[in-house]
């Protein structure tokens, strides 16, 4: 099921999210012409350098699925904090002098749209793999399940004025996360519900970096593992793992 690449055939998607933005600053897409952009946001710290970078060229609405986050209250407090990065972005497009800030004149504003939480969905999509390796085919059935469900969202409001010109995701900040699978999941996703994929590989030129700064900035809560039970177990595991090596 997984869509390993090599390095000979791997394609620069941060090249292509550039031409995209060059393009669309070509043709006079800026400011309240810029298209709207439906972003899949695993988390506040993975999406806190994706946004600030967007946010430039796009209006953002962020979309905040993420089933796999098996506990409940570990789910409620990475959206509290979603929403708590959001508001301070929006303070600083409000109030352009404000202390400490980054905002241009160019940004945007950023909506949140929250999806139902539905982990018994999730556990259902995943049964018999719970016991693959981080990144095999688990992992390849939540992309799927998240990016599927943001463009069946992105889907349903074309021809509304909310229509968006493109979707993404967050997930490809992360150094875990494969972007070739991502991206040819998305683009899949965008075939099949006509729509148009924004390819992404946000953790090129230093973008995994920035968002470890903005989480120090803004004193985000991060975790060490992506939030489904599995991933924990695992993450726990090598915790011991390391810590019976220094003994």
């Amino acid at each position: 099921m997984q869509n390993r690449t090599t390095s000979q055939n791997r394609i620069n998607y941060s090249r292509q999210t550039e031409k995209i933005i060059g393009d669309l600053a070509k043709a006079g897409r800026t400011g309240e012409r810029a298209p709207r952009l439906l972003l899949h946001s695993c988390c506040a710290p993975c999406s806190s350098h994706c946004m600030e970078y967007l946010r430039e060229h796009f209006r953002l609405t962020v979309f905040y699925y993420n089933p796999n986050i098996t506990v409940s209250e570990e789910y409620e407090k990475r959206l509290a904090e979603e929403k708590r990065l959001i508001a301070a972005y929006n303070r600083q497009v409000e109030d352009r002098n404000f202390d400490g800030m980054h905002s241009t004149a160019s940004a945007h504003r950023i909506d949140i749209l929250e999806a139902p939480y539905d982990p018994e969905d999730w556990f259902a999509a995943v049964r018999g793999l719970e016991n693959c390796p981080e990144g095999g085919d688990r992992c390849t059935v939540c992309f799927e399940m998240r990016l599927r469900k943001t463009a069946q969202t992105a889907a349903s409001l074309k021809n509304t004025t909310q229509s968006f010109g493109f979707f993404t995701t967050t997930l490809t900040i992360s150094p875990l996360k494969d972007a070739q699978r991502l991206n040819a999941i998305g683009l899949r996703m965008a075939q099949e519900y006509g729509l148009v994929w924004l390819p992404s590989d946000f953790k090129k030129k230093d973008g995994y970096k920035r968002s470890i700064e903005l989480s120090r900035e803004f004193d985000l809560y991060r975790q060490n593992y992506c939030g489904c039970v599995f991933s924990k177990r695992d993450s726990e595991k090598t915790v011991l793992e390391k810590s019976g090596e220094r003994l």
